[in-house]
């Protein structure tokens, strides 16, 4: 399978409190990735150093088959890009931003934007001062789409949003991956928007890359555990144990990842009795990678 997106050894620093360091990042080609992690966990920044708009210390980056930074405006012609925060001149009305943003790409579809345009109910004559947070959001995944990109890069494209808004940008969304098999990476810290989307998933927190993995793998690979005369050192286990906790007398909550069926017989090896396997959603996988990522540091 090949990569969109490949990160190898990416180092960058800011100021004195904050690095990314030794970042590898893999996003198939054709894939929906979704990109979590907790506000400051280095997401937007990886995004910036992704598309060319920040120069790491060290490291490489490849869009596209493109070398970023040295190939970046190749590969930005190809990647629709919508950012976490809005940067359209406010003085312009939606129809001029609309040209101006055709202006740079070869591959706009116009006809496509007007479809947009009524879909999203937005009046091309109307003020960009004067629109609403969740008209804003909806220009902002238009002039992304109706550019036909390759690579589609969000940065929390619905936070704020309310639902319906989110909804109708989601949509239109899917249905462009539908047509046009292309790459989106999303990052979000709506843990249960990406779970519905996303076939893959990537963990940042305090900028390293905790997890990166299919996300039927996230979903089905994580457990809580309940184990009876668990050993006190757990030995060689055929899993990760992220976390083990006493919860009655005899008993103990493992969190494990990589969990698949066949390993219940490390129970039995060991004289453990293995009472009760209990899946966790996205989130709560999410949480706790994090909060186990985070022990060896505090």
């Amino acid at each position: 399978m090949s990569n969109a997106v490949e990160i190898r050894d990416l180092e960058y620093r800011a100021g004195k409190s904050f690095e990314i360091r030794e970042l590898a990042l893999n996003v198939p080609s054709g894939s929906m990735y979704g990109f979590l992690g907790p506000n400051g966990a280095g997401k937007t920044t990886t995004i910036r150093l992704m598309l060319g708009l920040l120069r790491p210390r060290a490291g490489r980056i490849t869009v596209l088959g493109g070398e970023i930074p040295r190939e970046a405006p190749r590969v930005l012609a190809r990647t629709g890009y919508v950012p976490e925060q809005p940067h359209l001149y406010q003085t312009l009305t939606v129809d001029e931003a609309l040209r101006f943003h055709a202006a740079f790409y070869r591959t706009w579809d116009w006809k496509w934007a007007d479809e947009l345009l009524g879909a999203f109910g937005l009046d091309r004559t109307r003020l960009l001062a004067r629109l609403s947070k969740g008209e804003m959001g909806k220009l902002e995944m238009l002039l992304a789409l109706a550019q036909r990109p390759e690579l589609l890069v969000l940065d929390e494209p619905t936070d704020g949003l309310d639902p319906v808004v989110r909804r109708d940008v989601l949509t239109a969304l899917l249905e462009y991956v539908s047509q046009q098999n292309a790459t989106v990476f999303i990052s979000s810290h709506l843990v249960h928007e990406l779970e519905r989307i996303c076939d893959w998933v990537g963990v940042m927190d305090r900028g390293r890359l905790v997890a990166e993995l299919p996300m039927h793998s996230f979903k089905s690979g994580i457990k809580r555990l309940r184990v009876a005369n668990a050993p006190a050192l757990p030995g060689d286990t055929p899993f990760v144990v992220l976390s083990r906790e006493v919860s009655a007398a005899d008993a103990e909550t493992w969190i494990v990842r990589g969990w698949q069926p066949p390993m219940r017989q490390y129970f039995e090896g060991v004289g453990a009795n293995l009472r009760d396997i209990i899946d966790l959603d996205l989130e709560e996988g999410f949480v706790e990678l994090l909060r186990t990522f985070r022990v060896p540091q505090s």
